[in-house]
């Protein structure tokens, strides 16, 4: 065991915030993934009549905004907004009060964005087409991806650690358990860290259709996504934000918070072999979920609970429950695993937040999360999966997994609050 291992301050989650295609707020999300509701439907934001993808899982109710500023609107690119709504919602649960007028230096910022603001990015170029001579003198501090980190810290005055992880489908994991790092070894006390994606675009839908790895199942969106099944054809973009609250243990108690659960451990890995693949084998993943089991002093065995990263397509639904089936070697048989893209979609940058917060919530309430649109589950996939509908099963330990192009991988380890 390494001298750090003894060293490390505990790290807990006392607040959660999201926005989702399931709801615009943690608990309606959460609400909606029980009940097994799909956030996929046809997409609005662009005319896709073109496009051979025609769905999208899109944030689709009205958003509050009344908290921001109109300036400070007009200068946001969506994925930054749903990140400071979500961060908003966090502290509130939290029961922090944090504002600009209060500068706190050991508070930070962690959020993670796969692409951050394509929508700007694109817009503009329309402009710039269009003959417009004079370019908002906002858009590259609207487009670049720091800039959710960046908005909700001057919001909100955190002067503490102001980090972005771009680490495609892994940059919310990488985002939690990078914060979770600067807490255990001192470096703040308190972060908020997630992920965000808004990415719902003719140009972004276009691209990943070109790859051959979204769903096209344009007549049936709420059947589109099928992680683990026979018939799996690729994953349903999405977009939406997740944060989390994450403080010292001692920081937690000494302002009289209860936490909601303990974030155990964390470990990242690189397959290193494919811009794009995932290694068929599902050694890299393997790598990485055994790192983060150990991190937290955690034997297979122990847990109680897989939400897998299992984004619908076919080779990486593959791999992942290989690597799954190695590391829990005969516990496989015994560990439920879903898969909640079947009903958010692929959130991208913020799917490893939004899940890490399922997970969260299914430590408290002893329920999980179903995998919607498992009718004929891929026999090289087998695993206890949670399929339809929800299922009680306290778990005192859930683990999630978060994978992306480049080979990057995230595992979070989250461990029921006991005191």
């Amino acid at each position: 065991m390494s001298a750090r291992a003894h060293e490390r301050r505990r790290v807990v989650v006392t607040g959660l915030g999201a926005v989702t295609p399931l709801g615009v707020d943690a608990p309606s999300s959460w609400e909606a993934a029980l009940a097994g509701r799909s956030g996929v439907g046809p997409v609005t934001r662009f005319a896709p009549a073109a496009q051979p993808v025609r769905i999208a899982a899109e944030v689709r109710a009205p958003l509050d905004t009344s908290g921001i500023p109109p300036k400070d609107l007009r200068r946001l690119d969506r994925f930054v907004l749903l990140a400071a709504l979500a961060a908003g919602e966090a502290l509130r649960d939290a029961e922090l009060a944090c504002d600009a007028g209060a500068p706190d230096d050991r508070f930070g910022v962690a959020i993670g964005s796969g692409i951050g603001g394509v929508g700007t990015l694109l817009e503009n170029h329309r402009q710039l087409l269009a003959g417009e001579r004079r370019l908002s003198p906002f858009f590259i501090p609207m487009t670049i991806a720091n800039m959710a980190a960046g908005f909700v810290a001057i919001r909100h005055g955190l002067r503490g650690p102001n980090l972005c992880t771009t680490t495609a489908c892994a940059s919310g994991a990488h985002a939690i358990g990078e914060a979770a790092r600067l807490i255990e070894r001192g470096d703040a006390d308190a972060m908020l860290a997630g992920g965000s994606e808004a990415v719902v675009n003719e140009l972004v839908v276009a691209g990943f259709a070109a790859l051959r790895a979204l769903s096209t199942r344009n007549d049936e969106p709420e059947r589109a996504s099928r992680p683990f099944d026979l018939e799996r054809d690729g994953f349903v973009v999405g977009e939406g934000a997740a944060v989390l609250v994450l403080e010292a243990l001692d920081h937690a108690r000494a302002r009289g918070a209860r936490p909601r659960a303990e974030l155990a451990g964390y470990a990242a890995a690189a397959d290193a072999g494919h811009i794009a693949a995932p290694d068929e084998s599902g050694e890299g993943a393997a790598r990485c979920m055994r790192a983060a089991l150990a991190d937290a002093r955690v034997a297979p065995g122990e847990l109680g609970y897989v939400n897998a990263h299992a984004t619908a397509t076919p080779a990486g639904d593959l791999a992942e429950a290989r690597a799954i089936r190695r590391v829990l070697g005969p516990a496989a048989e015994l560990v439920p695993v879903s898969a909640t893209k079947s009903m958010t979609g692929h959130l991208l940058g913020a799917a490893g937040a939004v899940e890490a917060l399922f997970c969260v919530r299914a430590l408290e309430t002893g329920w999980l999360p179903p995998t919607t649109n498992l009718d004929r589950p891929d026999p090289e996939c087998a695993l206890d999966h949670v399929a339809h509908k929800a299922r009680h099963a306290p778990a005192r330990v859930a683990l999630s997994n978060s994978f992306g192009f480049g080979g990057t991988n995230a595992t979070l380890v989250l461990r029921r609050w006991e005191e």
